[in-house]
């Protein structure tokens, strides 16, 4: 089938651009660049752009709640092959400010760990074979 139009963007609103799009760009890399005080752009190396917008108010969403304030969408993360690699990634994550929100107690349940990001948006470490 044809596209109509090519994804250009992905767009994240938050309190903090600056501060988000640096915490994405250590989980997935690249660097941000900030193209007003209210929008900063984060080329991942795969090509894909995560920009991040300022929200006056923002409220974060609820996880897993979709009676009020739902989350949109989240990003699932490619951590590895391996439980030991999801678990690397978990640190790190976490270091960075993240907050887990759900591990499955048996690995052999699911293949990922739901987080949110320093803002409050749900994103996934997936262990992918």
């Amino acid at each position: 089938m044809a596209s109509i139009a090519r994804l250009r963007n992905v767009v994240i609103d938050c309190p903090d651009p600056l501060a988000l799009a640096e915490f994405y760009a250590a989980v997935a890399g690249g660097s941000p660049a900030a193209e007003e005080d209210d929008w900063v752009v984060l080329e991942l190396p795969d090509g894909l752009r995560l920009c991040f917008q300022r929200a006056e108010e923002y409220t974060p969403p609820e996880w897993p709640r979709a009676d009020r304030n739902s989350q949109q969408f989240h990003l699932d993360f490619d951590a590895g092959p391996t439980w030991e690699d999801v678990d690397a990634a978990e640190k790190k994550v976490l270091a960075l400010g993240a907050r887990l929100l759900r591990r499955e107690d048996d690995p052999d349940a699911e293949d990922f760990r739901v987080y949110t990001d320093p803002a409050g948006h749900p994103f996934c470490l997936c262990r992918i074979d």
